[in-house]
Order: C-alpha cells, then sequence, then structure tokens
C-alpha cells in the first residue's frame, strides 16, 4: 500500500454533519468510487488494493465512510439504507465530472445499484462484490420467526452474532422499515452499463444465489458473475483480490478514455 494512504481524511458537508473520505482525482481520467460494506470502513483491504491499482492505472479514486461508519459523523445505529445511498449521491456529485466506476461490497453493492439506477449518466460500470441488496428484508427480517419480528419491532433492535469478532451486530428496526422504500430485486433494475458480479460459493452471509437474481434483474445485455468456490463473504484472499483487480482491467477497458 502506499503512504497516501495513512495520510489524514477530507471531509464534505452533508445533512448537517461530515462525510470523511480520501480523494485521488484527475482531469480527463475516469474516477473510480470504492463502496465499502455494513459496518465496514474505507480502509478496508479491498478499498486500499483497488486504490492502488487505480493510481498505478493513472485512474481517479474514491473512498469514503457513510454516516456513522469510520470517521465520518453520526451513529451508525441511526442509519438506514436512505442516509448511505444520500451519502454516496453527495459524494458522485461533489467530486465526481466525468465517467466513473463503482466498486460495491456486500451492503456497497446494494448502494452501487441504487446510486447506478439515479446516476446512470455518470456510470461507465459497475462491479459488485458479495452484492447484497434487500438484504434488511430477504436476510434479516424475512428469516425471523413471528415472535422474533414482533420483539424487533417492539424493543427496535436485533442482536445477532457477529462472524468477524466479538459482540454482536445491532440491527435497528429503522433499518427494516426503509430498507424496503429502496428493495430492487422485486422488479427489473433499469441498468444498462457493463456489470460485473463477484461471489464466493463459501458466503455464508449473502448467499451466492443473490448474484444471479441481480444478473436475472438487469436490463442491460452486458452482464457477468464470477463466481469463486473457495470464496467467503469478505472475497480478500490474495488470489480473490486479483480476480477483482483483473475484473477492473477488464471493465474499464471497455470505455476509452485519456
Amino acid at each position: 500500500m502506499t503512504d497516501e494512504n495513512n495520510l489524514s481524511p477530507s471531509f464534505l458537508d452533508h445533512r448537517g454533519g461530515q462525510i470523511a473520505y480520501h480523494a485521488h482525482l484527475i482531469d480527463g481520467q475516469p474516477t473510480i468510487v470504492f463502496l465499502h460494506g455494513h459496518g465496514s470502513d474505507m480502509d478496508g483491504t479491498k478499498a486500499l488494493v483497488v486504490e492502488d491499482w487505480a493510481k498505478q492505472q493513472k485512474f481517479g479514486f474514491i473512498r469514503f465512510d457513510y454516516f456513522g461508519h469510520g470517521q465520518s459523523s453520526g451513529d451508525m445505529m441511526d442509519g438506514t439504507i436512505s442516509i448511505w445511498k444520500a451519502d454516496c449521491l453527495a459524494i458522485m456529485d461533489h467530486l465526481v465530472d466525468g465517467p466513473c466506476y463503482l466498486v460495491g461490497s456486500s451492503l456497497g453493492g446494494w448502494l452501487m445499484l441504487l446510486v447506478a439506477m439515479e446516476r446512470h449518466d455518470k456510470i461507465a460500470g459497475i462491479i459488485g462484490i458479495a452484492a447484497a441488496p434487500d438484504f434488511t428484508d430477504d436476510l434479516i427480517w424475512n428469516k425471523l420467526t413471528p415472535e422474533q419480528q414482533a420483539d424487533m419491532e417492539a424493543s427496535g433492535q436485533l442482536s445477532v452474532p457477529n462472524p468477524y469478532s466479538e459482540g454482536d451486530v445491532i440491527y435497528p428496526y429503522q433499518l427494516i422499515t426503509d430498507g424496503r422504500k429502496n428493495l430492487i430485486l422485486n422488479a427489473r433494475i433499469p441498468i444498462t452499463c457493463p456489470v460485473r458480479l463477484l461471489h464466493g460459493y463459501k458466503d455464508e452471509e449473502v448467499p451466492w444465489q443473490t448474484a444471479n437474481r441481480i444478473a436475472d434483474a438487469i436490463t442491460g445485455d452486458d452482464v457477468d458473475v464470477l463466481f469463486d468456490a473457495d470464496a467467503n463473504h469478505r472475497f480478500s484472499e490474495p488470489n480473490q483480490l486479483d480476480t477483482l483487480l483483473a475484473t477492473l482491467a477488464e471493465i474499464t477497458r471497455k470505455q476509452p478514455h485519456p
């Protein structure tokens, strides 16, 4: 990783708070924007690997923390899909002038799809890594018993074991209710730019079948799904990162740029 990755972030004023971000922009060149997962931040392995690749290939690059994540303001328990989508759109609108590519991991994959639908004129291509659209209903709410659903509604939250660290992951009830305003797998997804979806067969958080559901829903005809037999949800082993960078190289070659 480059030393630049350790510099203090810049901040964008937004919704009465601040979005922390790192941006390396190049006039006349496309920009790659990385969207991290739920409970993660912009300093994750995949974000930094993509940043180094982008700089080597003379692309612009942006990584940032959503509301309540990392170095951005706010409490993650107060966050929703709509709030995080607004963060993504604010970064796009304030920092990106020309075409860009979105790389979204897990929750970032859902946000990536929402952004691509709302800013389609800016998007040259998107790459999802274990993309998790609609996870608030499909992977949380719909897996609860009626009693658990009633408890979550009454208490305002749900605690589930965290597979990556000690302590539970807490999902607030408003994440579920707001998520329903942003569900996309129940209809066609009007995205026509090139789409690449990377997913591991050993992903225990987001089923690999989700990638096929996304691909089937997208209206464009340039959609590929790449499965890794050994990858889990993180998709961060060296060979998996190599797949990610090879996919970036392939998709960015589709659009000529200076």
